[in-house]
């Protein structure tokens, strides 16, 4: 018997397909053996050895994979091709104990049956240069959070952590925020005429030149100077004085790395980095793309004759090349070995595929297909033309552009948005007539924020991580509460962000300078290629920390980094004044008299948080509501308080009496009947995780989800669709299916 093992059962059921009888696939489940969590977990004293644990849910499946191993002629080890993927490898063989003579290590970069069999036929052992690159970041993170997170929570609030590259991140989303905070709006205006020709075919036109220089973009700065130009425009003869046509090619776009299909899903589809990673790791699993983290702009020669063919079938051959288009990859350390993002077979097209995906991986599937087929295509031919009008006897010069599509080329696939201004034929010397002049007012623009496809781009500018992190940062500072989405999907930094971040670059600076951290990747870099050893570049970086960590813990006061300020508001437990405080999730009132007294409230007119705190107004109507309540244990009133979770009722005895209650406020019920059992409702609850919705029929039924249900069932899978807190976004409950809304 010969057992293969990969990381997910998605990956095992589609290699199933391929291998006979003699083949068992089973999957790990990702990691089998990782750092503990309670601990360190590094011997920084010999050498920076991690000592490695197996975690709890790992330890049945484990347990099966090791009885399985026993039993096996030869052992595959079929992770994926990345440092992760080797490194679960090594920790698979270490867990397993199993012969390193008797283990075999392949790697492909698609699941299709050719990729396997050539795989089988061309093992290797485990590469330990990879699998150091990604010891080596997993201690560098670790070392980082679990000393300076501890700072953090002393310093600053209780809760807080830092990361490596998530902290660079972070910097990054605040200095664009405070651009926008100091941005100041300009007025400016432009001047455009609609005029016509003795064809009396109408076409727009706007003011370019005045005085035979071209206007600057806030040159005419108010109304008046508007005015000014249409006054001396009144009674103008317009004519052709210049007129230029060219033809232009628009060249097809590359095919997809890791960072620019987390850019364009985010633009063209509004998937989130974490979002488009997830659905394109399920499309690689069951055999519809290949391995989507990668840089390289690589193309197998077999797709690239597969793609021509396909083109010449369909299309015809005016929509192939003559010879296939190659593409070089800039990026820094990238593997010509390893491919761009592509479908496994150039002749799947997404309609093909239809039964077989969901909604979600379908958009994502359709345009990886698109952009990869579409780089084999000719380029587009585009006919330009620039008209310059003179408003005779002024100083003004107006300028229309115009564009026609001649051939479409690469765009008959990949249909990228532009703008087709046709013109009229037009002749120098041509008179036109003014049908409209019209001045229009316009304010300059801050810069937006970070959308996940501009982060992803800051970053990969900068050099800070690498494709396989893009998406877990913009995640993990996510749910940090460093950062949130606004209303446009795009990230904003939160109030404690500022404070952790302005102390980490007085402080702290290496840990958040873009070259330092660029720098650090590099040398992984160099690692994955053998040509240093980790334990130096740990070193390195660790030491001069470390030393200058112990030296802040003293010389830094909590009061200089977290200033209190004084409020209006009087303790309503003890009467003495309210101060306010910023924690983890924000500013809130606490008492002064701290820690006699350790009433904390909202700050008045402060929204409800993430974590259901409630505003000022909402807890005046449930003390309204639960002003007769008695507490059953003593007999004395129950008070409303707020805690972490939000509002909750409390015995007024306390701490003599420590009786509390929950209320889940005027959105406890959402009248959806529980798909479980039938009969009882889903209702709002509030647990240790925070707000959650639940089976009123507990314990009998234990039907649970993580986000609002909405009432209406998945498309694809009938499961309930709930409606997710953080994002906003409607997805279905059940995890496996994937459909978003």
């Amino acid at each position: 018997m010969k057992l293969v093992i990969v990381e997910s059962p998605t990956k095992a059921k589609t290699i199933t397909k391929f291998l006979g009888n003699d083949f068992v696939i089973e999957s790990s489940f990702g990691h089998v053996r990782d750092l503990p969590v309670s601990t360190m977990g590094i011997d920084i004293e010999n050498g920076f050895e991690p000592k490695y644990v197996v975690p709890a849910k790992a330890k049945k499946n484990l347990k099966k994979l090791q009885d399985l191993a026993k039993k096996s002629d030869q052992i595959i080890l079929a992770t994926d091709e990345d440092r992760e993927g080797e490194a679960i490898a090594w920790h698979l063989a270490q867990a397993l104990k199993i012969n390193e003579a008797q283990t075999d290590r392949i790697v492909f970069h698609e699941i299709t049956k050719p990729a396997i069999e050539q795989a089988l036929k061309n093992p290797r052992k485990i590469d330990m240069k990879l699998v150091d690159a990604q010891q080596a970041r997993r201690i560098l993170d670790r070392l980082v959070g679990y000393e300076l997170s501890p700072f953090l929570w002393k310093k600053v609030a209780k809760g807080l952590s830092a990361g490596r590259v998530q902290s660079v991140a972070v910097r990054l989303i605040i200095e664009r925020e405070r651009e926008i905070k100091k941005f100041k709006t300009e007025e400016y205006w432009t001047v455009s005429a609609n005029l016509q020709n003795n064809q009396k075919l109408p076409f727009l036109t706007r003011l370019n030149k005045m005085d035979d220089k071209t206007i600057d973009k806030l040159q005419i700065k108010n109304q008046a100077e508007a005015e000014k130009i249409l006054t001396e425009l009144k009674g103008a003869k317009y004519l052709v004085a210049d007129l230029e046509k060219k033809q232009t090619k628009k060249q097809p776009p590359k095919p997809f790395t890791t960072s620019s299909l987390q850019q364009t899903a985010n633009r063209w589809l509004g998937f989130s980095a974490k979002q488009t990673m997830m659905v394109a790791q399920q499309l690689y699993e069951m055999g519809f793309i290949t391995y989507m983290r990668t840089d390289s702009l690589n193309l197998a020669d077999k797709f690239l004759h597969d793609a021509s063919e396909y083109l010449k079938t369909t299309l015809g051959n005016q929509y192939s090349l003559a010879a296939p288009r190659r593409f070089k990859t800039k990026a820094k350390g990238a593997q010509e070995a390893h491919e761009a993002i592509r479908p496994s077979e150039a002749s799947r097209t997404p309609d093909s595929a239809d039964g077989d995906l969901n909604p979600n991986q379908k958009k994502l599937y359709k345009l990886i297909w698109q952009r990869a087929v579409a780089s084999q295509m000719p380029e587009a031919i585009v006919d330009t033309t620039t008209v310059d009008i003179d408003a005779q006897k002024t100083i003004y010069q107006f300028r229309a552009n115009g564009q026609i599509l001649k051939f479409d080329g690469y765009l008959k696939i990949y249909p990228e948005k532009s703008q087709e201004l046709e013109l009229p034929e037009l002749k120098i010397k041509e008179k036109l007539e003014l049908l409209e002049i019209k001045p229009e007012q316009h304010f300059t623009k801050p810069p937006a924020r970070y959308s996940d496809a501009g982060l992803v781009k800051e970053l990969e500018k900068y050099g800070i991580g690498r494709p396989s992190t893009y998406a877990p940062t913009i995640n993990t500072i996510i749910e940090r509460n460093y950062v949130e989405r606004d209303e446009n999907k795009r990230l904003a930094p939160t109030e404690i962000a500022f404070v952790v971040i302005d102390l980490l670059v007085e402080h702290f600076p290496k840990i958040v300078d873009y070259q330092f951290t660029a720098k650090m990747e590099n040398d992984l870099d160099t690692i994955a290629e053998g040509e240093t050893k980790w334990q130096p570049i740990i070193k390195e970086f660790y030491e001069p920390f470390h030393a200058n960590l112990e030296i802040k813990y003293d010389a830094i006061d909590k009061k200089d980094i977290m200033p209190e300020e004084k409020s209006s508001e009087v303790c309503d437990k003890c009467g003495a004044p309210m101060i306010i405080k910023t924690g983890r999730y924000g500013k809130f009132l606490a008492c002064s008299a701290f820690p006699k007294c350790k009433n904390i409230k909202p700050l008045p007119g402060a929204d409800r948080d993430k974590n259901g705190q409630a505003d000022s107004q909402q807890i005046e109507e449930l003390k309204e509501k639960y002003k007769a309540e008695v507490c059953e244990k003593c007999g004395s009133p129950m008070a409303v308080k707020v805690g972490k979770f939000g509002p909750f009722l409390g015995c007024s005895g306390y701490p003599k009496c420590k009786n509390i209650k929950s209320i889940n406020g005027a959105n406890q019920k959402t009248g959806v009947i529980c798909p479980a059992c039938q009969v009882g409702e889903i209702v709002q609850k509030r647990g240790r995780r925070g707000v959650f919705y639940a089976c009123d029929q507990y314990p009998k039924c234990k039907t649970a989800f993580w986000g609002r249900p909405t009432g209406e069932k998945c498309p694809d899978c009938s499961s309930l669709l709930i409606q997710d807190a953080k994002k906003g976004e409607v997805k279905c409950s059940n995890k496996d299916c994937g459909y978003i809304k």
